[in-house]
Formats: C-alpha cells, structure tokens, sequence
C-alpha cells in the first residue's frame, strides 16, 4: 500500500501534524523511534504556555505561536487538557536590566501583544512577597500559562489514531530514498511506501534530511537541565517568574506547574550526543544558586526531581518549516513547539495542500476527553460517582500523587496504551513524587507486568 503521508517524528509537533492531517479523508501513518509518543524531547521542558511576546517580529515563530496558543487554549478546555492561566512577571533585577524593558516592550508591540506593561518594584513584591531582595522593576505578561506537556501530544496522537491514523512506535527510520515520485523509507524494520513524507524527527531531523541526500540542515543539542522542587513549595509562588533575557539566552526562570509543584531552570548548554541527557553538578549548583537569589525560600524545600531536556536548536535562526516535491521538513522548533504545536500542523497542513495534496474533510471527527492529571481538576479519587462507577478508581495506588488503580488500568488500555513505566507515568503521575517509586514501585510494576501477560 502506498500511503499518502508519513510523519516521522512523534513528538509534540509530529502528533500535532499527524492529527491534523487525520481530519481528512488520507491514509496516514506516523513513526516513532521511542517507545511512546511525546517521549523525549516533548516530555522535557519547561511547560509553558507562551504568548509570543519576545519571539523575533517577522518571523514564522512570532507568527505561529500566538496563533498556536489561541488554538491550543481552546483545545486543552474541550478535550481535557491540565491548562493554568497564571500570568508572568518578567523581572529585572538590576538598573541595567530594566533598561532593557524598553525594547522588550516595543518587540512585544510589534507582535502584536499589546497587554504587556510595567509595574513598580513595590507592586511586584505586593504580587509576589517572597521574592528575594533587590528587585529594580518588572513587566507583567498577563495571558502566560502553564500547560501540560505530557498530555498535549497523548490528546494529539490519540485523536489521529480514533480517526484512523496508523501509529508506529519503536520505529526508527533507517533508510529513506526517492523512488519514481514516491518516498520508500524502512521504519522498524518494516517497509512504507508514501507519496508525502513530513520530517518531524526532532533532534534527528538533520539525520533525516541527511539520508534524502540534504545536507543544509544541522540540528545541536541544547542541554537544560531543570530542578523540580516539593508541593510543600507551591504556596510561595503565583506566577511565572522570567528573567531578562541575553543575547544568547532567556535565562532561569521558576514556574509552578501543573501537577503542583516548582520549576526551576533550565541551564542551556551546547552538546554533542543527541542522546546525552545526563544531569551536571556545575548545573545544578547554579540552578540552585539561581534558585536562592530569586525566591530564597525555594532552598528550604526538598527538590522531588532532577529532569534533563534537548532542546533542538538548529543552524537556522528561525523554524524550518518547508515543502518541496512531496517532502516536508519541519525542523529547529525550539522551546515554544508546545505552545505553537497546532499552528505549525495548520500551517504545514496548507502548505501541503499548496504542493498537491488533496484534502477532502471527514463526515465525521471522533470525541475526545483526556484522563486528567492536573492539579486544578478533579481527580478520581475525590470523586465519589467515579469509585461508585468502579470501586478500582478509589484504590490509591500512588500516595503521593494520589493515582488510582482505574487510572493506571485505564493508561494501560486506552487507545494509545502505556508501554512502559514512563509512558505510565505521563499518563497518570504514578511514580513522579516525593518518594519517586520507593512505596508504590513494585505494585506500579507488577500492574505493568500483569498488562504485558494479558496482550502476549
């Protein structure tokens, strides 16, 4: 069968694309090397939910992110998706730094956000009273927020598969070549055949371009290493806290989370390995340093999790995103692809159609809602009609994150099902707290192992 398109690459933005596409009456398949959709890249980050504010004006991120968060704000409430409209504080801590507001501000204007402004330094701390000393001034960037990033692309590559796109997991592309109009590519061995190939391959896009004979792509490793710190900390914390950004970096900001907890981070450092997500001592040292200026509290409190992201920065300043003769690369979608995931599907969808594809909408687009995973919403063990529905969903399981034996049971069976203990944990939180595994690991695991022995 010779499909119409393939999309390598299941990250936040290949499921983006993938759903999309699925919309449509077209044969779909999407391919994944890891284990599970939204496994690497797109489970590692901050979780923000960007306004576009500081992106460069005139460029195709400035203009896809705040169409992409209008889309995804939309789309978190209707199918479930943890979303919190905390607001940013985007704070100065020098003279220096706050001379800088002034082109901050007018780049922001020239995006097209105009509610940024700046307030005192006496009404910062009236917002946010355990901030450490010395604050000069800040500007408030209101419609920032929090998302989850582990749902995100579950919602996207759930509701591609329920309209009929083929997903693939543990499927690197091996081989990839141009055959009489078409695209053969091995993928986990297996042999596909398609008329439009979508590079979404993340930090393995270059890898990609490389094997169809391009070589003007080159993706670098942008190692962030973030700290996230107990529940307890929560209180002392009601907004994003950004810094001022540098020539070469946005610097450490702390952020709440949707799951209750703090962020802080991340570092940002170029590498080599694109596997190499390893945690440093000099970067966790000035995290935290970091960490004791802006909010000295925070120190007092445990850190429940050290986490390590790749961020894709590529040799182009701007996202990649290109169609020529059937292939579409999208690539160098650095930390605001969460945010901008559904804009950039909208716009490689019409960048498709440009190149020839053929778009007939489905009669019919499947319903969706989420397990949620959030702290704002409810939870199945609070919910007395949900354990009277099933007795499994008042089992508390994992105590410090409150999940369920129905929710592990569920992650393990829906349409696109848990594969391992990480796919488990972005599905439920079971395993993410302060004991990280040390109670509920072995029950977690024989759950697992009970799931395996009944599809074998």
């Amino acid at each position: 069968m010779t499909r119409d398109v393939v999309i390598v690459g299941g990250g936040v933005v290949g499921t983006a694309i993938a759903r999309e596409l699925s919309r449509f009456e077209l044969s779909c398949t999407l391919v994944e090397a890891a284990p599970d959709v939204g496994a690497r890249t797109s489970k590692a980050n901050t979780a923000l939910l960007h306004t576009g504010f500081d992106a460069k004006p005139g460029t195709l991120e400035g203009r896809l992110v705040p169409r992409g968060r209008e889309l995804l704000v939309e789309y978190a409430a209707r199918v479930g998706i943890p979303l919190e409209h905390t607001g940013a504080l985007l704070v100065a801590w020098s003279q220096g730094q706050r001379e800088a507001f002034a082109g901050i501000v007018e780049r922001a204007r020239a995006n097209g956000y105009d509610a940024i402004r700046e307030i005192t330094a006496a009404e910062l701390y009236r917002r946010e009273p355990h901030l450490g000393p010395g604050v000069a001034g800040a500007l408030e960037v209101p419609d920032e927020g929090i998302v989850c990033p582990f749902t995100t692309p579950l919602a996207f590559a759930t509701e591609a598969v329920l309209a009929g796109c083929e997903l693939r997991r543990d499927a690197p592309v091996t081989r990839v070549e141009r055959v009489e109009g078409v695209f053969r590519l091995e993928a986990g061995g297996e042999e596909l055949t398609t008329r439009y190939l979508v590079n979404a391959a993340g930090q393995h896009a270059d890898d990609l371009h490389r094997m169809l004979g391009l070589e003007d792509l080159t993706i670098t490793p942008r190692r962030g290493e973030l700290l996230v710190f107990d529940k307890l900390a929560r209180p002392l914390l009601r907004h994003i806290i950004l810094a001022v950004p540098t020539g070469t970096t946005k610097g450490v900001l702390v952020a709440p989370t949707v799951f209750g907890n703090i962020l802080l981070g991340p570092t940002a450092e170029d590498v080599e390995d694109k596997e190499d997500t390893s945690s440093t001592a000099e970067g966790l040292a000035y995290l935290r340093s970091e960490g004791r200026r802006i909010v000295p509290q925070l120190l007092e409190h445990e850190v429940t999790a050290v986490y390590v992201g790749l961020r894709t920065a590529s040799n182009d300043p701007d996202y990649r995103i290109s169609v020529e003769d059937g292939y579409t690369c999208v690539a160098g979608i650095r930390s605001t692809g969460l945010t901008a995931s559904l804009a950039i599907a909208e716009h490689v969808r019409g960048l498709l159609e440009a190149d020839g594809l053929a778009l007939q909408p489905r009669e019919e687009a499947p319903t969706l809602r989420m397990p949620n995973i959030g702290e704002a919403g409810p939870r199945p063990f609070a919910l007395p009609e949900r354990i009277a529905e099933d007795a499994d969903n008042g089992r508390v399981v994992c105590f410090c994150e409150r999940v369920t034996r129905g929710e592990i049971r569920n992650a393990l069976t829906a349409t696109v099902p848990a594969t391992d203990l990480d796919g488990l944990r972005r599905r439920t939180r079971a395993l993410m707290g302060r004991c990280q595994g040390f109670f509920c690991g072995a029950e977690v695991r024989e759950l697992l192992a009970e799931a395996h022995r009944a599809t074998w």
